[in-house]
């Protein structure tokens, strides 16, 4: 079968001839794969800089997908860690880390939507007890995962959605899929803690994609302008984009009922992430979210790993 093959860290994937797949459990089968998403957790697994990377070459990427099993369900799936990932023309996955789709699903859609919308709706349903009427602040709202965490907040009651971001395009689009307020991250220190301060020092939760320097003065920001610094407020680190460490200020710590969670592998068992789809999957494909998605040959793999500024979440179609 033909599949995109990483043969080193340091290159993108070729589209290249791939031993074809087998199950090796009762619970295996093998699926003609239909789209998989290029999500940011699948460049970081190509190049081996993931937490969770191994040093076995060669591999083929892709953590989901879309694919259609020989009983001609169409599922999503989520795999293991695995050598053998979804950015081939078939793969192997275990039908208890997927999900039958609803009938109409369409197949990109759901394989650009995904991944980035279980980020924010599994940390606001397993990682925190959120409540309908509290208030949220997205830090990185312009990538295609923070654009789904303000849809997702949304939908899940928030009354205010504060998106932040750098993208003046971007952020400019976000009041129609339902932030109330947002907050450029263009400029001096001094400036966009002004801003946040004044934006969202009263939210109930972060959900952040940045971390490092950004995390670290929109965390101060928030907590000295909090006029009730007893009002909880838990930050939910999600993504690293701006760095993979952040001085946390001790006083932000003590001045404040803050809490730091962190939601990902590990800190949400694979079951939570499973129990989750069905929902997710069916506001999917309902049409609930605005999905901005490009499909891409799965031949043209190396094109779409050198484009790493496009603003639309980039779908590999394996078949014609």
């Amino acid at each position: 079968m033909k599949a995109a093959v990483v043969s080193s860290f340091g290159a993108p994937p070729r589209y290249e001839d791939f031993p074809d797949p087998a199950p090796a459990g009762d619970d295996e089968i093998v699926v003609t794969v239909l789209a998989a998403g290029l999500h940011p957790r699948v460049r970081s697994q190509a190049s081996g800089s993931h937490y969770t990377s191994t040093s076995e070459l060669p591999l083929v990427p892709g953590i989901d997908g879309v694919g259609r099993g020989p009983d001609g369900l169409l599922r999503y799936f989520i795999l293991p860690d695995t050598t053998l990932g979804a950015m081939a023309e078939q793969t192997v996955i275990d039908t208890r880390r997927s999900v039958v789709l609803p009938s109409g699903s369409d197949p990109v859609a759901v394989a650009a939507a995904m991944n980035p919308a279980m980020s924010s709706w599994v940390a606001l349903r397993q990682r925190v007890q959120f409540r309908a009427g509290q208030s949220v602040l997205v830090l990185g709202a312009t990538g295609n995962a923070g654009q789904m965490a303000v849809q997702i907040a949304k939908l899940l009651g928030a009354d205010r959605i504060v998106a932040a971001g750098r993208n003046a395009g971007r952020l400019a689009r976000l009041p129609a899929v339902g932030a109330t307020d947002t907050v450029s991250l263009d400029g001096t220190t001094e400036a966009v803690a002004r801003r946040l301060g004044q934006a969202a020092s009263d939210v109930d939760a972060v959900l952040d994609y940045l971390w490092g320097e950004p995390a670290a003065v929109a965390m101060m920001a928030v907590v000295t302008d909090r006029a009730d610094r007893g009002q909880p407020l838990t930050w939910i680190e999600i993504g690293s984009i701006a760095g993979p460490a952040a001085q946390v200020p001790a006083a932000a710590l003590r001045a404040a009922r803050l809490t730091i969670v962190g939601s990902g592998q590990g800190s949400v068992s694979a079951q939570e992430y499973l129990a989750e789809l069905p929902a997710l999957a069916q506001e999917i494909t309902a049409g609930t979210f605005d999905v901005d998605a490009r499909a891409m040959p799965l031949a043209d793999a190396e094109k779409a790993w050198a484009a790493t500024d496009a603003a639309q979440r980039i779908v590999l179609t394996p078949q014609p």
